[in-house]
């Protein structure tokens, strides 16, 4: 599973940027979404936002933290609050919060809840 958290708001983005965030379902700030397998489209567009997002592979615990606090089990978009602790959101992994996070996605998600 695919979790991918949305960091940054609407200011200053390019209209394919905001468009690719609505496809994604990625409307407001700290707003996360679980793909289970993603496709060559989805991939498409994780590349043209990861500059934007946090991201990284979700392990079946996590998710199921989510779910119980946050969301059903059939919508897989859950709005999470600012991560405890406070993250940096103008650098990349692993100085800040954006981009690729493999497996540490896990504690910023579980910080978020």
């Amino acid at each position: 599973m695919i979790a991918i958290i949305r960091i940054t708001g609407q200011i200053n983005l390019s209209e394919n940027i905001k468009e690719t965030f609505q496809r994604l379902n990625l409307k407001k700030k700290y707003t996360c979404i679980v793909i289970e397998e993603m496709n060559d489209v989805q991939k498409g567009m994780l590349k043209k936002i990861k500059d934007f997002v946090a991201y990284g592979e979700l392990n079946k615990e996590t998710y199921d933290k989510l779910v119980e606090k946050r969301g059903q089990k059939e919508k897989n978009i859950f709005r999470l609050h600012p991560a405890r602790g406070g993250i940096n959101t103008k650098k990349a992994f692993p100085k800040g919060v954006l981009g690729n996070h493999k497996q540490e996605i896990n504690k910023l998600v579980e910080r978020m809840l």
